[in-house]
């Protein structure tokens, strides 16, 4: 299928989130999937879901290093909202690289972790898909602004992201309006939440995603930036 990818960008930044997911699974079923972190800013994607297709495969990174919090706010939306969820794991042939020579490879290379816990094992599971639907935004990180709704990946992957143009206020009003549950780590200051190793709480006047590898300039962990170039 050909997509006139200009357009479809054109009419999606004045549609709204729900609109554009149901586009993506009504055109791309049954090779479709959305990935999520399970974090608070992850659930009006979710919540949408349910309405929509809660059949579909919601893909969970299970990096080996996630709080234990995070884990079991996984299985209790899970549960309560029916959600197919599919475990993505990381190569059990990485583990002695990842544990290093007495310092752990998240200290010492924390690019190269992400690439073997992320980006490697979701680049495998992606394999087979016609389109991945995700729930960045464009004003979390200096790279998303530069990000589209619809974008096409070299090998004919198209990613879609339903709520890139949406502001931090719009997703709390979403969270408000439905009641939704928030990450049980949100009210201690962890706004954004990644692996724990790499994680903390953000102080007063940071910006959500400051508790992200916070000793060092990254920002980015490769999904939303190495895989799409592939």
């Amino acid at each position: 299928m050909s997509l006139d990818l200009e357009s479809l960008n054109e009419r999606f930044e004045a549609s709204s989130p729900r609109e554009i997911l149901e586009w993506a699974i009504t055109d791309f079923w049954p090779d479709v999937i959305m990935t999520s972190s399970f974090q608070t800013q992850s659930l009006p994607l979710l919540h949408m879901v349910t309405q929509l297709k809660p059949e579909l495969p919601i893909y969970f990174l299970d990096t080996g290093y996630h709080f234990t919090e995070t884990l079991a706010f996984k299985e209790k939306l899970q549960h309560a909202w029916g959600l197919n969820v599919v475990e993505v794991c990381r190569d059990a042939g990485d583990e002695k690289e990842l544990a290093g020579t007495g310092t752990p490879l998240y200290r010492t290379d924390p690019d190269k972790c992400c690439f073997l816990c992320k980006v490697a094992p979701m680049e495998k599971a992606l394999q087979g898909k016609r389109a991945w639907i995700t729930g960045i935004r464009r004003e979390q990180t200096p790279e998303r602004p530069r990000a589209n709704i619809v974008e096409l990946r070299e090998n004919g992957l198209i990613k879609i992201n339903p709520l890139l143009n949406w502001s931090r206020k719009q997703l709390w009003s979403y969270i408000h309006e439905f009641n939704l549950p928030i990450h049980p780590l949100y009210t201690k200051g962890y706004l954004s939440v990644g692996c724990a190793p790499c994680t903390r709480a953000v102080k007063p006047g940071e910006g959500e995603r400051a508790g992200r590898w916070a000793d060092n300039e990254k920002e980015e962990c490769g999904l939303h930036t190495v895989l799409l170039k592939n």
